[in-house]
């Protein structure tokens, strides 16, 4: 956390001005090796939480130029929550038990919304220059806390139909060229996926490594 302020302070005025992502380098290797939704969703809460942990140091020293520092940890932070939430949805969009990451997200949120409430009902003095980004972390951690906490089967259903709906709105603006090429896609794909459940063998009672007797019982 402390090499992470300095770093912040140092690139304050730069990242004035290139502050177009919101992982530090490290913390992009780390998310890269995490392939497993669930450990990714871990790793996003915990550098949520590092972010909520800089801004609280922040706002305990009176030092100038700190608002710009609160406003990029404050919209690091809100785009984080949103990677969480683009992790999940797409791990259960291909059938993924996601119930631990959310489980661990849910218990994170439900310790940082708190912390983000009081920083703004105390309206800190230099509090309208990250108002915005203040209030778009509030709403956006709610909104995921919701969906971490909330009916899985419901957030399934959610996401396809998300899913349909803009599969509908790509098909609404292609030319006819493009939508017969993707429905000679689709076919394939279709075709494809029923020659592989073909392929797989019949279901059976027998266990591992057993056989049929000779007469043929089980």
């Amino acid at each position: 956390m402390k090499t992470l302020l300095c770093a912040l302070t140092f690139l304050a005025a730069p990242l004035v001005a290139q502050h177009t992502d919101f992982l530090t380098a490290d913390e992009t290797d780390q998310i890269k090796e995490a392939q497993e939704p669930n450990a990714r969703m871990a790793l996003y809460a915990r550098f949520a939480r590092e972010r909520i942990d800089l801004v609280k140091n922040l706002l305990s020293k009176d030092k100038p130029g700190r608002s710009i520092l609160i406003h990029d940890a404050l919209d690091d932070y809100a785009h984080i929550i949103d990677a969480i939430d683009d992790v999940a949805d797409d791990a259960i969009e291909r059938k993924t038990d996601v119930k631990p990451g959310l489980a661990h997200v849910a218990e994170a949120e439900k310790a940082m919304l708190p912390l983000l409430q009081k920083i703004n009902d105390s309206r800190p003095k230099d509090v309208e220059r990250y108002d915005f980004v203040l209030h778009t972390a509030l709403e956006t951690t709610q909104d995921s806390l919701q969906g971490a906490s909330g009916d899985i089967a419901k957030r399934t259903e959610a996401v396809k139909a998300r899913e349909a709906q803009e599969q509908k709105e790509i098909r609404a603006s292609m030319t006819p060229a493009e939508k017969e090429g993707k429905e000679a896609e689709d076919k394939k794909a279709a075709q494809e996926e029923q020659q592989q459940e073909q392929k797989k063998p019949p279901p059976t009672l027998y266990r591992p490594g057993e056989k049929k007797d000779g007469g043929g019982n089980q």
